[in-house]
């Protein structure tokens, strides 16, 4: 059975978290949340035949990659107090700007009593947790250093990766900080499954290892610019197999500013789950939900949003995602021989 593991370590007692065991060809869709991770760490592993990042022109060398970034990168050290006493657990994050926020993954940081930043140099701070979004696998941190030890890394544009272009990941495998690994980009608009239960898209596939601890931490192209966070593999066996996925630097970046201006992000939520592939065809409507509301039903394919055509799932929760709890929206179903347009009032996605 193909597994997929969250990638922070446990620095002393491991913390399960709900994301084990799902496939990466189950899509969750746009309402159908599930049980949400309650603790920050998993052992798992990835990639033990990682090729040589690939050069374009333009395109750094690894080493010259790592000069130039890994100063923004930093290890992420977490106590969290649980009913059988403390548990630690360890990931990775990296400089976002200069007033101090630390960008990792939620499932890092998710539970925290207490988070411990550790720079490059050595020196450490304590961390604040400005919020998460367990819809993304994206959490923010704050510390209050002197902006002489913020060496902030720069995000390129995502959706301009291609497959076979260069990528080196930088993180803290096993508690080990500052290691880099290349490879390359082996797929793009792939979708996992987030610590709530959500899918997310467009996640990077890559074939840099990425081991215990790489959770959160920079998947950098060949310009040394931030294109994914690391945060999933896939694995038979929990070794290192090749297979792991990065939430893309475009999510990221909407995602992290709209964390660090509220403290928290708000999904609009249709409610229904959709079948796993192809057309956005509706299996279930959620309870009390805004689709059963207006009268969505199982069956129906959505191909429309506001006059916009909806090929897939993945177009439909794009569209959603432009759009905030409360909006109300047009959709056009198609049921039967017919056609059906149907006004909506978006909810708020479920933690």
């Amino acid at each position: 059975m193909h597994r997929i593991r969250i990638i922070a370590a446990a620095a002393v007692a491991a913390l399960a978290i709900g994301v084990a065991g799902v496939g990466v060809g189950t899509l969750v869709q746009d309402g159908d949340g599930g049980s949400g991770a309650t603790t920050a760490t998993v052992t798992v592993a990835a990639s033990s035949s990682n090729q040589s990042a690939v050069a374009a022109p333009g395109a750094l060398s690894v080493a010259d990659i790592y000069e130039r970034a890994s100063d923004g990168v930093v290890e992420v050290a977490v106590g969290a107090t649980t009913a059988t006493g403390g548990a630690q657990a360890q990931g990775s994050g990296f400089v976002y700007d200069d007033a101090g926020h630390i960008v990792t993954n939620e499932h890092v940081v998710e539970g925290a009593d207490t988070v411990t930043i550790r720079f490059p140099d050595g020196s450490t701070a304590t961390g604040d947790v400005v919020g998460t979004d367990p819809s993304t696998d994206l959490g923010v941190v704050k510390v209050d250093v002197a902006a002489s030890r913020l060496h902030a890394l720069a995000l390129a544009d995502s959706a301009a990766l291609r497959v076979g272009d260069g990528v080196v990941a930088i993180g803290s495998p096993f508690g080990l900080e500052g290691s880099a690994t290349a490879g390359i980009v082996s797929a793009l608009h792939r979708e996992i499954t987030s610590p709530n239960d959500f899918t997310i898209d467009d996640a990077i596939q890559t074939d840099a290892a990425i081991n215990h601890g790489n959770s959160g931490g920079p998947l950098l192209d060949m310009r040394g610019r931030i294109v994914g966070i690391t945060s999933q593999i896939r694995s038979d066996s929990g070794g290192n197999e090749g297979v792991g996925f990065a939430v893309p630097s475009n999510t990221v970046r909407r995602i992290v500013d709209e964390l660090i201006r509220d403290g928290s992000v708000a999904h609009a939520f249709l409610g229904v789950s959709l079948q796993p592939e192809g057309q956005a065809r509706v299996t279930e409507v959620r309870p009390g939900t805004a689709a059963q509301d207006a009268g969505v039903q199982s069956g129906d394919v959505i191909v429309k949003i506001d006059g916009v055509a909806v090929a897939t799932g993945i177009d439909l929760r794009g569209e959603l995602d432009r759009h905030k709890p409360g909006d109300s929206v047009t959709i056009v179903v198609r049921r039967g021989d017919g056609e059906r347009t149907l006004t909506v009032k978006l909810g708020t996605r479920p933690s």
